[in-house]
């Protein structure tokens, strides 16, 4: 045996396995990948019962929002659900934040603690929104507060403001002449000359606006529609005419809302009769069935959609990124239904918040009560279904 060779044998019994297994041993190690404590994916985290890890540390009063934050990931940094997050800062489902704003992660305070940027002390009187803007960004520029800018436009914390809108600075109650446009000014539909569309299964305003060559914001001025407004088939918009005032749009604002009726196809009556048999197997009274039933007619027209707004999906318009599931479980018409119950059967765990999880929901008015599960900037939607949503649930019950 020649000295290199016993040299290899050597080696071969020091270490007790092969070069070659070692090197494969060694390779596998290496593979492992520098980021392996990195967040999982939405999908992988929210499991069908999901179980939340506690927090190292309990989570501060108020927390500043770094670059790449989204609301989801500061509850689950902490521990919290999305839900409260929102509800503690008078935030929507659709809300926007941004690096250098102040969350309050407690209960009890729904305006963000005092910013420390440096203020205008000169106000204008007023200020034309633009992209990304917020009433808070805006209070916060011009050395005001949220209220005093929801005070002076006549707003709520439930309002939606938008670019191109006047909003008041100073501390008038009365919002400038821009500010209705809110509920912007637009002719009646019948008006002379006007082009009209009669809105079947399946239309959007994008949809439409595209087809008769105008945009979905003129849509809105044309037909009296707030942001985010829902259409529904058999209703006429108007597509052309010229602008005209609006009549008593601050009525509207303090009438209570009409009621809707629909007669439901096929569809919408199997997904109402799923809502309705799964809120008498959890034992839900009638009253949050028929919440359940008008909260989906809002959201969906009672269709479980395979899309929406950014990532809502399902008869309820969850979403996955919220912490309502994955996209598949939120698709699921059964499941979903459940979620949006909550309760101790809750599939979703506490993930999300139901509204049998609503402490005293049976004492709320009814739109009250969808909208502490749904948080929509237009809770006053579900309100205009009651009288249908029993009358669905006598027929299809």
């Amino acid at each position: 045996m020649t000295t290199h060779a016993v040299a290899r044998r050597t080696r071969y019994i020091q270490l007790g396995v092969p070069a070659a297994v070692l090197g494969t041993l060694s390779a596998a190690i290496a593979a492992t990948p520098a980021s392996a404590d990195a967040v999982t994916s939405p999908i992988e985290r929210l499991q069908s019962t999901p179980t939340r890890i506690a927090p190292a540390e309990a989570p501060p009063a108020s927390y500043t929002v770094q670059p790449g934050d989204t609301i989801s990931s500061i509850a689950n940094r902490f521990g919290l659900r999305t839900v409260d997050v929102l509800t503690w800062n008078g935030l929507g489902w659709r809300s926007v934040i941004y690096p250098g704003q102040t969350l309050s992660l407690t209960a009890g305070a729904t305006t963000p603690t005092a910013p420390t940027a440096p203020v205008q002390t000169n106000p204008a009187a007023t200020y034309t929104v633009a992209t990304g803007d917020t009433v808070f960004s805006i209070a916060q520029r011009h050395g005001t507060s949220v209220d005093a800018v929801l005070s002076a436009n006549g707003l709520t914390r439930a309002s939606v403001i938008y670019p191109g809108q006047q909003l008041a600075l100073t501390g008038s109650s009365a919002p400038p002449p821009a500010a209705a446009a809110v509920t912007p000014t637009a002719p009646a539909p019948v008006a002379t000359g006007g082009q009209t569309h009669a809105v079947a299964a399946g239309d959007t305003l994008f949809a439409i606006a595209k087809k008769y060559g105008t945009t979905v914001a003129q849509l809105y001025a044309l037909n009296g529609l707030a942001s985010g407004a829902i259409i529904y088939p058999g209703q006429t918009l108007t597509v052309a005419a010229a602008p005209v005032t609006a009549p008593a749009p601050a009525a509207v604002a303090t009438t209570p809302p009409a009621q809707l009726f629909a007669t439901l196809d096929a569809e919408q009556a199997g997904n109402a009769s799923i809502i309705i048999r799964v809120g008498r197997d959890l034992g839900v009274p009638d009253r949050g069935i028929a919440i359940a039933l008008a909260t989906a007619m809002v959201e969906s027209s009672m269709r479980n959609l395979s899309s929406g707004d950014r990532d809502s999906v399902g008869l309820f318009q969850q979403r996955p990124s919220m912490g309502w599931g994955t996209p598949e479980q939120a698709i699921d018409a059964d499941r979903s239904t459940r979620v949006f119950y909550g309760g101790a059967a809750d599939p979703n765990g506490q993930a999300s918040r139901g509204l049998l999880d609503i402490p005293g929901w049976e004492s709320l008015r009814f739109t009250d009560a969808a909208q502490t599960v749904q948080i929509s900037a237009y809770p006053e939607r579900y309100g205009q279904w009651e009288t249908q949503a029993y009358q669905w649930l006598g027929i299809h019950g």
